[in-house]
């Protein structure tokens, strides 16, 4: 009764084997000696089950030599057959006169199992639907093979063993296809080859629906038909061939769902998430946590949903095949009306909102005040109620590609408040993690879709996150670092003000402070602070308030006024540590360490230096930790310990691996002075030109002078004509600067090196 074996079956090596071992008794580990062989494969419509199934039972139907019994139980569709009809059937197959096969099923499935006894013979119940159905059909006795194929997990059938089918890799799916239509013209267009699987996610029905189509076209390009799958919202239109189509064996699972699971499948389909945890479930039905994840099971035993591995913040997940995903948004655009798609969107993001602002309250960072939209957030007596039980940052670590996704499709429909939300909860994750080119690329995204939308706050959020990290972090772009600062930081400024949002007009006027206080301009940056400060007072932005104070005190540090940048410090220290926010403890920390070294307090410099890099090395925040290396070094610099060197070159490969421009420069620095004091001048130098260089990029004015004049010292023990030229250019910048304390430190040089040398001043060789 067996049908034909697929000619061009294809992969499934490993299931092959080990079923053909199970079923032929090669071995006997995973059953009783005296029970039947029963082997059961699930999975997906289209995956593959039934044709695995009569593989198998081909290459074992010598091994069974009284028969193979064969049914297609229907289990997927409205009407399974009742297991009385099969046995029926069965017992006609086993040569028992119609007018003898009993009237009751009882009796039917007695005189099956009599008939079945000391024979052998294998069985092939295919598309079962429940353990109801199939046990009245299966054998009494060992002498019997079972293989049972259903698109639920029949866990009910005890001593089974189970087999649960996924997708095909890439290759193998390749691999059919060129069977179905031919090698020849698989290999010279593997591309369109890779992009027809990929697009067909790997289900061999798709793969086959795909090959049928190609092979009665001999003329078309793969690429072709690529093309076409492209077409998201025609994809299952294009994959039907003859009575093969993957709409069709989706159908079929979806129509024997409960109503309300089957909304939950539309639902759930209109959001771009590779995977998702359980409570996302629970939001769309606005029902219990436990309601949800049932419902969410439900889809995974008719294999509609995978059930992905737990996460690394303890969740279970769950996931679409894609052709699953286009098939529940059809669903929904022909079952749902426009208010409820929209209310499920709304909801949806909400929930995402809810939780993630949630969880980005714990997340160290950059204490900006906390901007969002207008977009509504759900009940969140779940959120509470969740989100204790999970760690913050593993959280983020858990859903950062989903969150991604949402953003870029919240961008696609518009819902821009939704957008520069999300994203601007990331900011502090990403920023600890140091994942400075997702923050960029994201910023940048939403804040194009803010702009195109006329929303100002958006497009002010998400500028305001770029300045930081494309200052601090990112490479290249026209003019030096600090003066774009500059140029962006009075731009936000602007924009803030236009909107009278007094924290956001905080954020912005320290970000100016900054800015200033790196062209040298110190006054205009300690007025700015001081506005900021009085600001973060007037709409008690308790972060703001540490960020104006520190700003005030970088500029009486570059003013030589190191009293008074201990001071503010010892304010923002006590502020940063009630605000709870362990970034900014350790980044007031490393400043008020690098202030107490130059008030020569040496021991106290290292017990807030040492406690910052404890902070972050917790939290992996590598930006504050190798800022507090290089304060490390410049500490072990100056009392003589051979330690320096080891801490400044780890900061130097720190600076290097996470593109920390800023860092870097200041690190090579540091790096040439410890081989000016151990007396390697040329080893200096080397050090000492790339930091000019990247200082150049970097526009930190002081900064620069302190490197060249360390060069200059570099080159006069080699090539006196270049020192002139590196003393010189730092001459130039302190007097612009007006530091006349380092200019009168700087003088005795330029006048060692001076015009006898030469009548032009070789420059340094860096640029």
């Amino acid at each position: 009764m067996l049908p034909a074996d697929i000619a061009d079956f294809t992969g499934r090596e490993d299931h092959v084997a080990s079923l053909h071992r199970f079923l032929s008794g090669a071995t006997n580990t995973d059953r009783h000696h005296h029970a039947p062989a029963i082997a059961t494969i699930s999975g997906m419509g289209g995956i593959g089950k039934t044709a695995l199934a009569v593989h198998v039972a081909h290459r074992l139907a010598g091994a069974h030599s009284d028969g193979q019994l064969y049914v297609n139980l229907r289990g997927a569709d409205a009407s399974p057959l009742q297991p009385g009809d099969v046995l029926a059937r069965f017992l006609r197959a086993l040569g028992v006169p119609n007018q003898v096969i009993p009237a009751d099923e009882t009796e039917r499935a007695e005189l099956y199992r009599s008939r079945l006894a000391d024979r052998c013979v294998l069985l092939v119940l295919d598309n079962a639907a429940t353990e109801e159905q199939v046990r009245p059909l299966l054998p009494g006795t060992a002498s019997c093979a079972v293989i049972l194929t259903s698109r639920t997990r029949l866990t009910g059938i005890e001593g089974a063993r189970r087999v649960d089918l996924d997708v095909f890799p890439p290759n193998t799916a390749i691999r059919l296809l060129a069977r179905i239509t031919t090698d020849e013209r698989v290999t010279a267009q593997h591309t369109g080859a890779a992009q027809i699987v990929t697009l067909c996610g790997g289900l061999p029905l798709a793969v086959r629906v795909a090959g049928a189509r190609l092979a009665a076209r001999p003329t078309w390009h793969l690429g072709h038909l690529a093309t076409m799958l492209g077409d998201e919202r025609r994809r299952l239109d294009q994959l039907t061939a003859g009575d093969l189509a993957v709409r069709a064996s989706l159908a079929l699972s979806y129509q024997g769902l409960d109503p309300t699971v089957r909304r939950l499948f539309r639902l759930l389909g209109l959001f771009d998430l590779p995977d998702f945890p359980a409570w996302f479930a629970a939001a769309m039905l606005e029902s219990s946590l436990d309601t949800g994840i049932e419902h969410a099971e439900t889809l995974v035993d008719a294999q509609l949903l995978t059930a992905a591995d737990t996460d690394v913040a303890g969740q279970q997940r769950y996931r679409f095949h894609d052709l699953v995903r286009i098939f529940a948004r059809e669903r929904a655009e022909v079952e749902e009306t426009g208010e409820s798609l929209a209310s499920a969107l709304t909801r949806g993001f909400g929930g995402w909102l809810a939780l993630t602002e949630r969880m980005a309250r714990h997340i160290p960072g950059p204490c900006y005040a906390a901007i969002s939209g207008p977009g509504p957030r759900p009940a969140t007596g779940w959120v509470e109620r969740y989100a204790p039980s999970v760690e913050p940052g593993l959280w983020f670590d858990a859903e950062r590609t989903a969150l991604l996704s949402l953003i870029r499709q919240a961008c696609r429909l518009g819902r821009d408040d939704v957008a520069f939300d999300l994203a601007g909860c990331l900011e502090k994750y990403f920023d600890v993690r140091g994942m400075y080119s997702d923050w960029v690329d994201t910023n940048t995204e939403v804040m194009s879709a803010c702009r195109a939308a006329g929303n100002l706050l958006g497009e002010a959020v998400m500028l305001r996150g770029l300045i930081d990290v494309t200052t601090w972090i990112s490479e290249g772009g026209d003019g030096d670092a600090m003066s774009r600062m500059h140029d962006d930081a009075f731009r936000l400024l602007g924009m803030f003000t236009l909107l009278r949002h007094e924290q956001g007009i905080c954020d912005a006027a320290v970000m100016c402070s900054w800015a200033l206080t790196a062209a040298g301009d110190h006054s205009a940056a300690i007025t700015y602070a001081t506005r900021a400060l009085q600001l973060a007072n007037q709409s008690e932005h308790q972060g703001g308030r540490i960020r104006a104070r520190l700003a005030l005190s970088i500029a009486h540090y570059e003013q030589g006024r190191f009293d008074q940048a201990a001071a503010g410090l010892v304010h923002a220290l006590d502020e940063a540590r009630a605000l709870d926010n362990p970034r900014w403890v350790a980044t007031v920390l490393q400043f008020a360490g690098i202030t107490h070294r130059q008030l020569g307090n040496l021991e106290h410099s290292q017990h807030m230096l040492r406690e910052s890099l404890t902070i972050s090395r917790h939290y992996g925040d590598t930006y504050t930790e190798v800022l507090t290396l290089l304060a490390l070094a410049r500490l072990d610099l100056q009392r003589g310990d051979p330690a320096a060197r080891t801490t400044a070159e780890a900061s130097v490969a720190l600076s290097r691996e996470y593109h920390m421009s800023h860092h870097l420069a200041e690190a090579l620095e540091v790096l040439g002075e410890i081989e000016l004091a151990d007396g390697f001048p040329a080893r200096a130098i080397g050090h000492l030109e790339e930091s000019v260089a990247i200082w150049r990029t970097r526009g930190w004015h002081s900064m620069q002078a302190t490197a060249l004049t360390n060069l200059g010292k570099a080159y006069a023990q080699t090539e006196p004509l270049a020192a002139r030229g590196a003393f010189e250019e730092a001459g130039a910048i302190l007097t612009r600067l007006g530091d006349t304390a380092k200019l009168a430190e700087l003088l005795p040089y330029i006048s060692t090196h001076g015009p006898e040398c030469s009548q032009e001043p070789t420059p340094p060789r860096v640029g």
